[in-house]
């Protein structure tokens, strides 16, 4: 077995700090993708809600509502 020295647990800390420098870019370069992904994903929401809100009132304008489907309970009011 070899002997366990300062030069080689200094070797191994050099290396482990490396390793840990890499993981945290890594993980700061998830983050911005998971903010730009969460971003991308609030936007969509925002124009579904606004065609859904034009929906609605095109429906009302043109008195179509008593052929609108029943409202299921996980839609929006």
């Amino acid at each position: 077995m070899a002997e366990v020295t300062n030069e080689l647990m200094y070797e191994l800390l050099k290396r482990m700090h490396t390793d840990l420098s890499e993981i945290k870019f890594d993980l700061h370069e998830i983050k911005k993708r998971m903010t730009g992904t969460e971003e991308a994903v609030a936007g969509v929401n925002r124009r579904l809600d606004r065609h859904d809100e034009r929906l609605d009132r095109i429906e009302r304008r043109l008195e179509l509502h008593e052929f609108a489907e029943p409202q299921r309970p996980f839609d929006r009011p």
